[in-house]
């Protein structure tokens, strides 16, 4: 079997209560017929402008994941351009800039300062939850902006996913232990299917990634590679229109 992210980080009882109740992987077309994508949170302020090793970047970008942010862009893009041509439903999710939805207001993040030569660093809203455009929206296309965690809290993505009659969500972005878990535990809670693609999902920290993908592929999700699910996604084609938009 080939080695996950997360196997370095188990410790030999793991190891051994997983062989004992290994988890058995799903044939993705068992439950796969409505997919929709959800890209959660590709912002400005976990980039920064350019690549950047994380210890550097965070003196300016409170929010930054360094370059391991930017490396998921070229997967996620592979990614978007096969879900796009299934003609699925794309949503994307981002901050709320003005800090409000329906009178309540978001908590104010410390991560939003951080020091800069001394002195403290405001990120502007607008800039930092700017959808980077290598992965942004196009026309048709839904933008969420979100005050919590959940793509789900306080957002009316529930009722539109209904109403497109999806059945499985394929989630990717960032970060893995923070927005993409939430919005997967909320997904499997309203009894959706979740699938979570490694490749294009992302945290600041190593370990908080590896074990967070973890825990959601045990009781949550089937997390796979982004080759899985392009092969799945190849079975599909535009004219069998998976999905009325």
């Amino acid at each position: 079997m080939a080695e996950r992210v997360w196997d370095r980080f188990l410790t030999e009882q793991d190891k051994r209560a997983l062989a004992k109740s290994p988890k058995i992987p799903r044939d993705l077309r068992s439950f796969c017929h409505r997919p929709a994508l959800v890209l959660v949170d590709f912002f400005r302020g976990v980039y920064g402008d350019r690549p950047q090793d994380l210890i550097e970047a965070i003196d300016t970008w409170p929010n930054s994941c360094g370059r391991i942010a930017w490396d998921a862009i070229a997967p996620t893009q592979q990614l978007l351009s096969a879900c796009r041509s299934t003609g699925m439903p794309i949503i994307h999710t981002t901050g709320m800039v003005n800090g409000t939805i329906e009178g309540q207001h978001a908590r104010p993040k410390p991560t939003e300062v951080a020091p800069l030569n001394g002195e403290p660093r405001w990120i502007a809203p607008e800039v930092r939850y700017e959808i980077i455009p290598e992965v942004g929206p196009i026309e048709g296309e839904t933008v969420i902006n979100k005050i919590s965690s959940s793509a789900f809290w306080g957002t009316p993505l529930v009722g539109q996913l209904i109403k497109n009659q999806v059945d499985t969500l394929i989630v990717c972005g960032e970060s893995t232990s923070g927005c993409v878990r939430a919005t997967v535990v909320d997904a499997d809670q309203y009894q959706f299917n979740v699938i979570v693609v490694e490749d294009c999902t992302f945290d600041r920290h190593e370990a908080t990634h590896a074990m967070n993908l973890f825990d959601m592929h045990r009781k949550f999700a089937e997390v796979r590679s982004l080759a899985e699910v392009l092969d799945f996604l190849g079975q599909f084609s535009k004219s069998t229109q998976i999905l009325a938009r």
